[in-house]
């Protein structure tokens, strides 16, 4: 049996069936267009045979363009009415039952996934894209790849590059995994309701090798965070409280790492951060 998409018209149906208000909260701006939802499928490449992590599906348009491809699908939803009705929704539609897991949950409290997906694909409200996002790549390192429908400011500020206006600490932390690049924008007008902002979609691989340890990592994201609490202010005076206690201190670990003193966080890569990291660990075992 062939796998179906949902339509505008249903997708109101099973809202007012579940008693769904969208809100703006959990950021339930629905997709209605079937061409956006194989797109992002289409930029997530995603194959027949790969199991797919979807975080907040919703009524589940998003879903059967998964499936659609053959690919099978773990999703986490947050709101009890929507997980419950989901394989209800993919049944009607012709998803065989076995294509479809789901994990009624918090995306941000989540340590176990079922079926070890490769792919993640999600549509992610605002408040909290950049923490689910982070918290899936540090807890499931079988993803390998992915695609994300997020705000077009928060889209911008995971893709990029040191020195623009918009990098900051997300740009820093998502870059540790490896490289985000924006891949392409979506109407206003796909979504129901219609929302005041506007939306990217981000597309990520992880590197094929770790870029370090677990530690390496919380120490580098402590420096990140460190050193954009205050933008615009040099690394010897941002970072002086986690490298050592002065401006001094923090500058000469800084020297050791090949780093200036007197640069911005703004200016650092993901490597620069990794490397002052690493010398604060051999200033501290010396």
């Amino acid at each position: 049996m062939t796998v179906t998409l949902l339509g505008a018209t249903e997708i109101r149906r099973l809202a007012a069936e579940l008693d769904v208000t969208p809100t703006k909260k959990l950021g339930q701006n629905f997709v209605v267009d079937a061409n956006t939802v194989r797109k992002i499928v289409h930029v997530g490449k995603v194959q027949a045979g790969e199991r797919v992590v979807e975080v907040g599906p919703g009524l589940g348009s998003l879903t059967l363009a998964i499936l659609e491809t053959g690919a099978s699908v773990t999703a986490v939803e947050i709101d009890h009415r929507l997980a419950a009705r989901l394989a209800q929704t993919a049944a009607d539609h012709g998803v065989q039952s076995e294509a479809l897991i789901v994990v009624d949950a918090d995306a941000l409290r989540i340590t176990e996934l079922p079926g070890d997906p490769s792919v993640l694909v999600a549509n992610l409200p605002y408040n909290v894209s950049v923490p689910v996002l982070l918290h899936f790549m540090e807890t499931f390192p079988s993803l390998k790849r992915g695609v994300v429908m997020v705000q077009a400011e928060v889209g911008e500020r995971l893709a990029a590059p040191p020195g623009s206006k918009v990098y900051g600490a997300p740009s820093v932390k998502a870059a540790w995994y490896g490289p985000w690049r924006l891949a392409g924008n979506v109407s206003r007008q796909v979504f129901w309701p219609v929302p005041n902002i506007d939306s990217v979609l981000v597309a990520f691989e992880r590197d094929e090798e770790p870029r370090g340890s677990e530690e390496l990592r919380r120490a580098t994201f402590r420096i990140v965070d460190a050193a954009f609490q205050q933008r615009r202010k040099m690394l010897r005076q941002a970072l002086s409280l986690v490298l050592g206690g002065t401006a001094a201190e923090a500058s000469a670990i800084l020297e050791k790492a090949g780093v200036a003193p007197t640069a911005r966080g703004e200016q650092l890569t993901v490597d620069d951060f990794v490397r002052i990291a690493e010398a604060l660990d051999a200033n501290l075992e010396a």
